[in-house]
């Protein structure tokens, strides 16, 4: 089935112009046009996925739609729970129609760096299991390329006993340095939904991304990354002065 990837701009703008801030929006507004009826969805994480999923719930509740939600961390399950749509899983629904995330940057490509807030691995896993893969995001996270906004680093998953030797290994392949993130509210490391650590790669130059995702994975101890590549077949900026802008991925 076609996804119908089309925005309601000036519906939207109208409706939500008296109560939200411009690039609340142009965010919601991606979250209106995104999905159709009778879809299996799958819901990101992160602070701009909320306004989608809160357009999401509007829709499905007033026009009575049949949608159904597999979340990618704890928060996007939560998300689902508190505006009545149903949550599903991937046992149940090993393929989805769409999966809707945030990123934190996307260069012209639509190569994205993901894992900010963690869940990098369940964000990539639902992904890989959705027919289409569109993505929601601030204009700041807008890019030539990778790493020109975002400067925390690429994410990347490890099994903690193995975070020494994988972040020895990924300096040497790669150069720069890749470090442990430390928790703000706790004392040590991040831990992420599936009790592993998180190193964010700070790189010093561009890469073929394609390779380096495909070598680090190769790293005994390394879970996932946060680079996701040939993925995104579409995403919507929510810019500034409250328009969409929408990049789609290059046909090859």
């Amino acid at each position: 089935m076609k996804i119908v990837l089309t925005l309601e701009f000036c519906w939207c703008r109208s409706i939500l112009r008296d109560t939200l801030d411009r690039t609340t929006a142009s965010n919601q507004c991606a979250g209106y046009g995104a999905t159709p009826n009778n879809q299996v969805v799958g819901v990101g994480s992160g602070s701009t996925i909320v306004f989608a999923v809160d357009r999401l719930a509007e829709r499905v509740h007033q026009e009575k739609l049949n949608i159904v939600c597999v979340p990618t961390s704890f928060q996007a399950r939560q998300l689902i729970l508190q505006h009545g749509l149903t949550l599903s899983d991937l046992d149940r629904h090993p393929e989805l129609d769409v999966a809707i995330d945030g990123a934190d940057e996307v260069d012209t490509e639509l190569t994205l760096i993901k894992g900010g807030g963690g869940c990098l691995t369940q964000e990539k896993i639902v992904a890989g299991c959705s027919k289409h893969f569109v993505v929601i995001a601030d204009y700041r996270s807008n890019s030539k390329a990778l790493g020109q906004q975002w400067k925390k680093g690429v994410p990347i998953e490890v099994i903690p006993m193995a975070y020494v030797p994988v972040s020895r290994m990924i300096a040497k392949c790669f150069g720069g340095e890749a470090n442990l993130r430390m928790a703000v509210s706790k004392a040590g490391p991040v831990v992420t939904d599936n009790s592993n650590f998180i190193l964010d790669w700070k790189f010093e130059q561009a890469l073929n991304w394609k390779e380096v995702n495909t070598a680090i994975k190769m790293i005994p101890g390394v879970v996932e990354t946060g680079l996701f590549v040939s993925m995104a077949e579409r995403a919507y900026f929510g810019m500034e002065d409250g328009s969409v802008q929408v990049r789609d991925a290059l046909v090859k």
